[in-house]
């Protein structure tokens, strides 16, 4: 894939460059100091991925994005977590915070690797869209008032529905979204995340204990010590699904 490294500090750049060179699927095709230099780079050089930091003088990362008439992949680099939600908006691709963990550019590479072939197969098939379902190597953007998180779904223990917004349950937190339930349900992996009644999805990888409950339910102790209801409906399938 070929990159361009978009910073305006050439530390910040070297420091990019050195990295992506140890990645044989990447080869970087130019460099820039702002937005002016990105864009007639980005028009010679027809790079796939811009590796793109958001704060520059004069003009911002997000400048740049609305001036182009094409934007290839976009995976951000920036020393400022405060940018997440506005990099989500504008779908790019990952949001790497300085300095860059080799093992988080790595990542980033493999899911950009993973969209274009994602594409490539859809073009194959007559430019049909499959909707993937979201696995536990996924990585979600959640926000719940001034606070934001880049959240791997293997850490989502629990979706609790609770009016017209979702708990989500990770680490100590469990802050709220504004999605139903069925909605989220229809995206999640089904290997993965087990819908235990109207109101709670589990992570079938944190279930540590499975007892009787009253009418032919269930009840699952998560992690941690959630313990959550399997509805009676459901607990005939989540017990099929949990056996050998």
């Amino acid at each position: 894939m070929r990159a361009i490294v978009i910073d305006d500090e050439r530390l910040a750049r070297k420091e990019l460059i050195t990295l992506l060179n140890q990645l044989e699927t990447v080869e970087v095709v130019g460099e820039a100091v702002n937005v002016d230099d990105a864009k007639e780079k980005i028009e010679q050089l027809q790079p796939d991925v811009l590796f793109l930091d958001i704060q520059m003088p004069e003009k911002t990362g997000f400048d740049l994005l609305e001036e182009l008439d094409h934007v290839p992949h976009v995976i951000f680099t920036t020393a400022y977590d405060e940018y997440a939600l506005k990099a989500f908006q504008v779908n790019a691709l990952d949001y790497l915070l300085k300095p860059i963990e080799p093992k988080r550019l790595e990542e980033a590479i493999n899911r950009l690797i993973g969209k274009i072939e994602g594409a490539a197969k859809n073009q194959e098939n007559g430019g049909y869209q499959n909707n993937k379902k979201l696995t536990l190597d996924d990585q979600v953007f959640v926000k719940d008032g001034d606070r934001c998180w880049f959240v791997r779904l293997s850490n989502v223990r629990l979706f609790e529905s609770d009016g017209n917004y979702i708990k989500v349950y990770f680490d100590n937190f469990k802050p709220m979204i504004h999605k139903s339930l069925n909605a989220l349900d229809d995206r999640l992996d089904e290997k993965s995340f087990f819908r235990a009644s109207r109101k709670h999805i589990i992570n079938l990888g944190w279930v540590e204990a499975i007892e009787p409950w009253f009418n032919g339910g269930l009840v699952v102790t998560l992690r941690g010590g959630d313990r959550i209801e399997v509805s009676r409906r459901q607990a005939a399938r989540f017990k099929e699904m949990m056996s050998l």
